[in-house]
């Protein structure tokens, strides 16, 4: 291994970089000196034996004679799966264990091993069971091989996903966060290895396995009753977990208090690895001022929340348990706490039609009740064990044909506004575990390339996204897009390159005072105050302190701020709150933002 990377830094001495076929024939060459060994070298282990000499034998990689600018070289060579810091922050998925949901929707699956309508052998819950679902574990794994894959990992966005947050204990909501940031602050300590392992030792000594095998067998029983009908999935969660001896182990210290969660917070606004945002996931029958006040306490900046479709009739057919009233009311309450607004909406539900799906999501993103910054568009899929089952059984629901599903989709991502991002087109459900319905992994890719070949025009954010290219600054423009929500006027300001792609963009809500009024005693926020909801300037991830390649730490984040303080100041408010990550307090600081209460604030007189 030592003799590749060599024989890489001679040549990176001498060029910027190297492309893959490059490296890959460098490592195929010493392989071929390798007959009879076991284990082949490969490209993906050089830069974690890389990181590893540099860390425990610092003798050894002196005498490689690596400097900053080499090193820098090196890691954008070896770099796996770029893209997956283009967006401007590392991203963490973590999931909650498992627990009761109070619902229960047709098409969502009742896997035992996983929270609600999650499946066992879907990525992030793999990492999840093999870390017990602690939080702190989960974040350690996954910011090692984050590192081991070439990626800067200071400013993290981390998601919470696992059913509803708010069905969980507010003891254990609090202590799961608070276990996420001790996970960030301590990552680089020496010790930080010892208290994984220390961890680990806990759930042990509770006899609670992380073997995919013996975590099968242990609910096979209860799953059989589940999908039989003979238990209900509350039922059975109760007796796996709440009244298994070795989770209720577990569960006794799985708590925390809010004063513990802030000295975690206060040492993560100077950590190396800062939270930059914090992501949780719910219905939209959960979102109530005092919800989303413990949300923020957490330091939680966007909201996932499901709600699938606008139609009535769908929603009762589905079994989903709300109404349009409901979901209405979560979007006017999470847009003037502040929060990006984050929704999944799903086509090819029970009882829907190609032709009802497009009407329905184009409800979503043209009308003033609705109109989220960001969708999980997907569709629904056919899972074994699901009551969505019995409909296809019986020929009342079928899947769409892939002609049919890209129709929709190519639609709805057409009729995407500008301001509006898809973050997903697919869940990362395991192709075995789909019975009926879509199985392409690359469905987005499909989506696009039918839009570019109808001559389809695409205006949603992650389209248009700058990615891995450098920005050049000289060349971007200014664009204010204004609309009208039912609780505010939004702005959204977005740097472009002459080609449209996006480099950066800010949300300004300028929160309509009537209803500030009508609903003080309820909220966080006052009169004359607008909210600065969020500031993204895409490109590669760059160093806290340091200048990347792409558009960050280029003055266009400030400038962004500069024009909401001028569009609010015309429009007569006072002063500026900001929705600020726990990560980005400091930086709002340096603006002359100062802490109050849930968000930070500075006036505009």
């Amino acid at each position: 291994m030592e003799d590749i990377l060599l024989e890489i830094f001679e040549e990176l001495r001498r060029a910027e970089q190297l492309d893959s076929a490059f490296v890959e024939n460098v490592v195929r060459r010493h392989n071929q000196n390798r007959t009879g060994e076991k284990r082949h070298f490969a490209k993906k282990r050089l830069l974690p034996f890389y990181l590893k000499v540099k860390e425990s034998d610092p003798e050894r990689w002196a005498r490689w004679g690596v400097d900053n600018e080499l090193e820098k070289k090196l890691i954008r060579t070896l770099q796996v799966k770029p893209r997956r810091t283009a967006s401007g922050v590392a991203t963490i998925t973590v999931i909650t264990k498992p627990w009761k949901c109070s619902s229960a929707c047709l098409y969502c699956p009742n896997d035992l091993r996983m929270p609600k309508s999650y499946l066992a052998d879907e990525p992030a819950c793999q990492r999840a069971e093999r870390n017990y679902f602690d939080p702190y574990l989960q974040v350690a794994s996954r910011l090692r091989a984050l590192t081991h894959m070439g990626h800067v990992t200071d400013k993290i966005e981390l998601i919470v996903l696992g059913g509803t947050w708010t069905d969980y204990p507010e003891a254990y909501q609090i202590w799961f966060v608070k276990e996420l940031f001790r996970a960030l602050n301590e990552a680089d300590r020496p010790d930080a290895q010892d208290h994984a392992q220390k961890r680990r030792a806990q759930y042990e000594r509770a006899g609670l396995s992380t073997s995919r095998e013996d975590l099968a067998t242990r609910v096979s029983a209860q799953q059989q009753a589940v999908e039989a009908g003979t238990l209900t999935y509350n039922q059975a969660m109760r007796q796996l977990y709440e009244e298994h001896d070795g989770w209720k182990t577990a569960a006794s210290f799985q708590s925390a208090d809010q004063n513990e969660l802030a000295a975690e917070h206060a040492e993560n606004e100077r950590a190396h690895h800062r939270v930059v945002g914090l992501v949780i996931e719910t219905r939209p029958d959960t979102i109530t001022p005092k919800s989303l006040m413990l949300a923020r306490r957490l330091g939680c900046t966007k909201i996932q929340m499901g709600i699938q479709s606008l139609d009535e009739r769908i929603l009762a057919l589905n079994k989903r348990g709300i109404g349009t009233d409901t979901i209405r009311e979560a979007f006017n309450l999470l847009r003037v706490f502040g929060f990006k607004i984050h929704v999944h909406f799903m086509a090819n539900l029970y009882g829907s039609t190609v032709d009802a799906d497009k009407r329905d999501y184009l409800r979503l993103v043209t009308e003033p009740d609705y109109l989220p910054d960001e969708v999980k568009l997907y569709p629904c899929v056919l899972v074994h064990g699901t009551e969505l089952c019995d409909r296809f059984e019986n020929g009342t629901w079928k899947p769409y044909t892939e002609d049919e599903l890209l129709d929709v989709l190519v639609a709805d991502t057409a009729a995407t506004p500008a301001f509006v991002r898809i973050s997903r087109m697919i869940r990362d459900i395991s192709a075995h575990d789909i019975v009926a319905g879509n199985k392409k992994v690359n469905l987005r890719q499909l989506v696009e390339r039918t839009a570019e070949q109808t001559d389809t025009p695409i205006s949603e954010i992650r389209y248009r996204e700058i990615s891995t290219a450098t920005a050049d600054v000289e060349g971007l423009s200014l664009e204010d897009i204004s609309y009208a929500t039912a609780v505010a006027q939004e702005h959204f300001l977005q740097w472009t390159t002459p080609e449209g792609k996006i480099a950066g963009f800010l949300r300004l809500s300028l929160p309509d005072q009537a209803y500030i009024s009508q609903r003080q005693s309820e909220l966080p926020v006052g009169l004359g105050e607008a909210m600065i909801r969020e500031v993204h300037v895409y490109g590669k991830v760059a160093g806290l302190h340091t200048t990347g390649s792409g558009a960050q730490h280029l003055g266009l984040g400030r400038q962004l701020i500069e024009t909401a303080f001028d569009i609010a100041r015309k429009n007569g408010y006072a002063k500026m709150n900001v929705i600020s990550s726990v990560g980005t307090r400091e930086y709002y600081r340096s603006l002359g933002f100062s802490d109050n209460g849930l968000y930070q604030q500075i006036p505009l007189t």
